[in-house]
């Protein structure tokens, strides 16, 4: 039986799971605070392992892998978009240095494939062109989360071209679906208001800081994208684009939210204006012919089933 340890407990990785654990895969988890009652939400009573350890622990990741021996680590943790500058120091000691500990481990415990989540804010926005953005666009936007997940890439490169490992990159659009947002995914956290309070029959209060247009994907499509990363042959290209090649206006997300619950209510709390706003979509055709990966799910579809998972744990 393989194993794979994930590196955070959260949509990213809980999402790939509930792909691997139909497959017998066995599972280690790997978080400094693993959220048990979220891990049981997403798979129930699965058995995986789960090591309460941080990723800025070299000895602790190296213990976990020598113990667990992994063949493929998934490395989800990390801090998200404003999280990562409450403290840029300690952002970057997380995401940075801790990407850093877990290719170390990887390399020393002699891990076969590391599959590296990325994001789409990774691409220098200021050098955005009209035309869908493919994986070659330059990459380091100048803000503190995006300059980290580019080096985050850089690190694991040169870590691969060193020690030949395979290497997949993911850089997803903005992952919604049932989650805990403590990493800081404002935009996941923001879907799951608007569903929640259609659901209850309340009013959706979302920080003018979250009314960018986007591109989303629906969890069950990236984590169906991540468990491709961690099984297909080795392909010939191995940095890979996961969204929907659409972008959604703040106001189109609201209408689908609304066409879930025509009463639904939003209300913008004012504050901060959005610092980015996407306005031209990711080019995945690439994950098309190397993964064999395209989404699945319309966002309507995608809502209808997002507001029964809800549901489940709400009702």
């Amino acid at each position: 039986m393989a194993t794979t340890l994930v590196t955070g407990v959260g949509l990213v990785g809980t999402s790939f799971a509930q792909h691997a654990l139909k497959r017998n895969e066995k599972l280690v988890f790997y978080d400094f605070m693993p959220r048990t009652e979220y891990l049981h939400r997403k798979l129930g009573t699965a058995d995986v392992a789960v090591v309460q350890k941080d990723i800025r622990d070299l000895p602790a990741l190296t213990e976990a892998m020598q113990r667990y021996r992994p063949e493929t680590v998934v490395h989800t943790a990390g801090l998200i978009g404003p999280r990562v500058v409450e403290s840029l120091h300690n952002g970057l000691q997380i995401n940075v240095m801790g990407t850093i500990n877990v290719l170390e481990a990887a390399r020393l415990t002699g891990v076969k494939r590391f599959v590296l989540i990325s994001t789409f804010g990774a691409y220098d926005r200021r050098r955005f062109t009209d035309q869908p953005i493919n994986e070659d666009t330059p990459r380091g936007p100048g803000s503190g989360y995006g300059n980290s997940k580019a080096t985050k890439e850089l690190m694991a490169e040169a870590y691969q071209r060193l020690y030949g490992f395979e290497l997949l990159v993911l850089r997803l659009a903005n992952a919604y679906g049932l989650g805990h947002f403590w990493g800081g995914s404002g935009g996941g956290e923001k879907v799951q208001m608007l569903l929640e309070a259609g659901i209850r029959g309340e009013v959706a209060r979302i920080p003018q800081a979250q009314t960018m247009d986007f591109e989303y994907v629906y969890a069950k499509d990236m984590g169906r994208a991540v468990d491709l990363a961690t099984t297909v042959p080795m392909p010939e290209k191995n940095v890979f684009n996961i969204g929907v090649g659409q972008v959604t206006t703040f106001d189109g997300l609201v209408a689908a939210a609304e066409r879930q619950f025509p009463k639904l209510e939003v209300e913008i709390m004012p504050g901060k204006a959005p610092d980015t706003s996407v306005s031209v979509p990711l080019d995945i055709s690439r994950a098309k012919e190397h993964l064999s990966w395209e989404p699945e799910y319309t966002m309507d579809a995608a809502f209808e089933d997002y507001v029964k998972d809800l549901r489940a744990v709400m009702e």
